[in-house]
């Protein structure tokens, strides 16, 4: 039986009561890990006046009190610098502003583990589950254009940002004898069509000689 509120652990091993047990809580390794606490935020870091400021000031505006959101965009920013030619190209193939085709794959990736992550600590919550699949199913259709474009791009952008690409398996219709009637029913009617049409034509042709016939006359 379990002990009544207030008592004392102490006093629970003597009368002999039950220990609760503690919940171990899973250690789930996190994408933003690498981001050290003393980085600035996102909108901060380039600010020529930061230097210049007390350490307590700097360490209001740093990871250690950034929200998630906050470290996602350092996050977003980071996977995008991978894929990114050179610190100065803006205009390559790989990055072309806000809409290019690379950085929208690194922000789904970027969210993709997030949504990961957060399902592994609550794995009941059906909305994040949904986003996750999205997201997926996005990024999947990006990278098969860009495998089907450029190959080259395609490799080493999966090989920058650790992406385990998989094709979708190819599509096959299971046969069935409802199916089979209905195909040749289809092709039935497909063969009635082109006679008809043949037929017409054949009856625009003569029609037309025998007005070239009268004409002539």
């Amino acid at each position: 039986f379990s002990p009544p509120p207030g008592c004392s652990p102490a006093l629970q091993a003597a009368r002999g009561y039950a220990r609760p047990v503690p919940r171990k809580r899973k250690d789930i390794p996190s994408q933003l890990d690498d981001l050290p606490p003393t980085m600035l935020k996102k909108d901060y870091a380039n600010l020529p006046i930061i230097n210049s400021v007390d350490d307590v000031v700097k360490r209001l505006l740093s990871l250690e009190m950034a929200s998630q959101k906050e470290k996602m965009k350092i996050k977003i920013q980071q996977l995008v610098e991978k894929v990114r030619r050179s610190p100065l190209d803006n205009g390559s193939f790989e990055v072309q502003g806000n809409f290019s085709l690379l950085f929208t794959v690194a922000v789904l990736t970027a969210k993709i583990r997030m949504f990961e992550e957060h399902l592994q600590r609550h794995p009941k919550d059906k909305n994040n589950r949904r986003q996750l699949l999205m997201a997926v199913d996005q990024r999947r259709k990006l990278l098969a254009y860009l495998r089907r474009v450029r190959h080259d791009t395609f490799e080493s952008t999966c090989h920058k940002l650790d992406i385990q690409y998989s094709p979708p398996p190819a599509y096959t219709r299971r046969v069935t004898k409802r199916w089979l009637v209905k195909k040749a029913f289809c092709i039935k009617v497909f063969q009635e069509k082109q006679k008809l049409k043949a037929a017409e034509r054949l009856k625009q042709k003569k029609e037309k000689q025998e007005r070239a016939g009268a004409e002539q006359e």
